[in-house]
């Protein structure tokens, strides 16, 4: 029987069935061809799409297996890291104990990227990819639904009406992680909150780790099970985001009005601008499994996921650069950058804030050195 068919990712035996319903689908088609084709004449999108179903049947057709699947994105991920950065620089994983699996929990400023990256460094090392938790609320086109759980997501239920079907829901969740970290040895990425942290402040959400322990025996200590789950907290930072300034906007909104109302399908949308967007420098910082009797609650392991998540978050350019503009002592961070490292970077900032309105102007300035914000410490 399969247990978790309706959330786990997709297995090796079903990818050639996916693989065709994705290369005949007329919405994807027409994403793609918009996407690679946006300047061409619009009559030419029906040829187009034709054209580029032969191209993918001919990419992809024979692909078997998943871990075919990944290889066959791998140039992809290249030249969006050689294209869209300045440099991916990646810290602290050599210093884990990468042939037990990890429940890597990292800060979520991008949709997408944040897990993808995990997932470089870890192949980079010679190691499978991660399984990816992913909100049905951003599934909502069902290409989008089998392209993610063909790159190994497992789909986060949130949009259960109930608190009956909600908890049942987490409790699936629990044992699906649980499941693929013990039965199927696979490393597993959760964002440390729902949805991604448009002001920049980095803070678990504790329910992320109660749901967790949904799974946990009843006669087991919390701290024996929290070890079993080998909790490494991961720091990511872009040194430019892609979505500043849409992220900027709804928090606006969000002030001004009470309520931000997203448009359709809004999130593929930020996917897209965060995979092709400039990124600048990009730093993903591993920190140490979280283990040991001090912790009994989900608010002591949110706190050191915290804890770890600040120390590890990487010297950026522009939270230097946004912390001076607003004021913020950066004495202490000036021995890390050059004078004409800042003056090349302070021209790139100005000019991406340059036509930005005021109000939202300062909103991105928060976001970007929220870092080094006193007010967010705690």
């Amino acid at each position: 029987m399969d247990t978790f068919a309706q959330i786990r990712p997709y297995q090796d035996d079903e990818v050639q069935t996916v693989l065709q319903r994705l290369f005949n689908d007329p919405e994807l088609l027409d994403a793609l061809v918009r996407f690679r084709f946006a300047n061409w004449p619009k009559w030419l999108g029906k040829p187009l799409a034709v054209a580029l179903r032969w191209h993918l049947k001919r990419r992809f057709g024979a692909i078997r297996t998943v871990r075919d699947f990944q290889k066959q994105l791998e140039p992809f991920i290249q030249r969006m890291i050689d294209t869209s950065t300045t440099g991916l620089s990646i810290h602290g994983l050599e210093q884990l104990d990468l042939t037990r699996p990890c429940l890597f929990i990292s800060n979520h400023r991008d949709i997408a990227l944040d897990p993808a990256f995990v997932c470089w460094a870890l192949h980079l090392k010679g190691q499978d990819t991660v399984r990816i938790a992913i909100g049905d609320n951003l599934l909502t086109k069902p290409w989008v639904s089998d392209l993610m759980r063909l790159n190994k997501s497992f789909i986060v239920k949130r949009s259960v009406p109930s608190k009956r079907e909600k908890l049942q829901a987490s409790k699936e969740l629990a044992a699906y992680i649980q499941h693929s970290l013990h039965e199927e040895n696979a490393h597993i990425w959760l964002a440390q909150r729902e949805g991604r942290a448009k002001d920049g402040v980095d803070k678990t959400n504790p329910a992320i780790i109660s749901m967790l322990m949904l799974n946990k025996p009843k006669e087991q200590e919390f701290s024996e099970y929290l070890s079993q789950l080998r909790i490494v907290p991961v720091a990511i930072g872009y040194e430019y985001d892609p979505c500043d300034l849409a992220k900027a906007k709804e928090l606006h909104q969000q002030a001004m009005t009470g309520q931000y109302e997203k448009e359709d399908h809004e999130d593929v949308a930020s996917i897209s601008r965060g995979i092709v967007g400039y990124k600048g420098k990009v730093e993903v910082c591993f920190g140490q499994p979280i283990k040991g009797p001090q912790f009994d609650s989900a608010k002591q392991v949110a706190e050191e996921i915290d804890k770890q998540i600040r120390a590890l978050y990487p010297t950026l350019t522009t939270t230097h650069l946004a912390a001076e503009k607003l004021g913020l002592d950066t004495s202490h961070e000036n021995a890390h950058f050059s004078a004409s490292q800042l003056k090349v970077e302070r021209e790139r900032f100005d000019q991406r804030l340059a036509d930005v309105p005021e109000e939202i102007r300062q909103r991105m300035l928060s976001m970007y050195a929220a870092p080094l914000n006193p007010e967010h410490a705690d």
